[in-house]
């Protein structure tokens, strides 16, 4: 008999995962066009804390351009870790995303239409809003389609999973086509600023987005968390799971909801990251076992290291200019997808 892996049990994931959390935090600081050591960032950070800045240029680089970002792409990564781990466990399969329920689609096409007929259609927009006009069109976008979606998928009073991935992928190819027009009617300074936020970024962090979208994802983490138990029983079967008393239509709405509103906040901020939510409930479950107990926050963990790796990599790798973190991310995450469907590929 072939001996069974070694698995590692909650305790461990989450000090592996808080290690590697605050380990991808001091590499992401120090790393950057204006380089810094771990003594100064320690240094900036005591100052911050006792009140004794001197507003040296290592103070205002990292309290306002690199703290701001570290924290957003905590924050992203997070979101979009957890995401995938809920979805992930809702529809039973590890080759599940949360782009399936159509929340980045949407997210993208909203800003579409923000940025090429936003003036045109919606001119008081940018006076009353500012730089929050893409960002809020995004959200609503993203939980539009969602609840579009969610909607399309209902069937005898409950929720079909099945109908809700054929529903996603036939939105999600409708939105396609219609940021496809978009694009055909953009000028060309509006296409590059749709390619720029397709691409995804931290680049755009400012305090006021950092706290909204860490508010919003601390929420989805507590909410998201309370479906461990029954996403548990959910992979036996829905029929077996409502045997053992889990309320599987509230455990279904309750995970889209959380997905919905992680990964709109994150998408509407930071343009399309791809390929997080898919990779860190994986690799979890490989060091760690099927239980969601330990997969959802240990995917949050992982998910917030990976964009912070990615991040500092995008900021550096072709100095003076940035690589967009989305490209950077579909880099890694194709291949191992690829490998993904090959080891599934008798099992999806």
């Amino acid at each position: 008999m072939t001996p069974r892996p070694h698995r590692l049990n909650s305790q461990q994931v989450l000090l592996l995962g808080s290690a590697l959390v605050l380990a991808s935090l001091l590499t992401a600081s120090a790393r950057g066009a204006y380089a810094m050591d771990a003594a100064s960032i320690l240094r900036t950070l005591w100052a911050l804390l006792s009140g004794g800045l001197d507003g040296s240029p290592e103070q205002l680089v990292f309290l306002n351009i690199r703290l701001p970002r570290l924290l957003l792409g905590l924050a992203a990564g997070a979101g979009l870790g957890l995401s995938g781990a809920l979805m992930q466990g809702l529809f039973r399969n590890p080759l599940a995303d949360p782009g399936l329920i159509g929340v980045s689609s949407g997210a993208a096409l909203a800003a579409g239409v923000a940025i090429v007929l936003g003036s045109l259609y919606f001119p008081s927009l940018p006076r009353s809003l500012g730089s929050w006009t893409l960002v809020l069109m995004a959200f609503a976008g993203s939980l539009g389609v969602t609840v579009l979606i969610y909607l399309l998928s209902q069937s005898g009073g409950g929720t079909r999973v099945g109908m809700m991935l054929l529903a996603g992928v036939a939105v999600n190819a409708l939105a396609g086509a219609g940021l496809g027009y978009l694009n055909f009617l953009a000028s060309d300074e509006q296409l590059r600023s749709i390619q720029f936020w397709l691409m995804g970024s931290l680049g755009g962090a400012r305090w006021s987005a950092v706290v909204l979208v860490f508010t919003i994802v601390l929420i989805a983490i507590c909410a998201g968390i309370t479906c461990a138990r029954p996403l548990n029983a959910i992979a036996l079967g829905e029929a077996q799971a409502v045997l053992l008393g889990v309320d599987v239509e509230r455990t279904k709405r309750l995970a889209i909801a959380v997905t919905a509103l992680a990964v709109g906040a994150v998408t509407a901020t930071t343009g399309i990251i791809g390929f997080v939510g898919l990779l860190s409930p994986h690799c979890v479950r490989l060091i760690a076992g099927p239980d969601h107990r330990t997969v959802l926050p240990g995917s949050a963990m992982l998910g917030a290291a990976l964009v912070l790796l990615a991040d500092s990599v995008a900021r550096t790798a072709v100095q003076p200019a940035e690589l967009p973190l989305g490209v950077l991310t579909a880099f890694v995450g194709v291949p191992f997808f690829l490998l993904l469907l090959r080891q599934f590929k008798g099992k999806v």
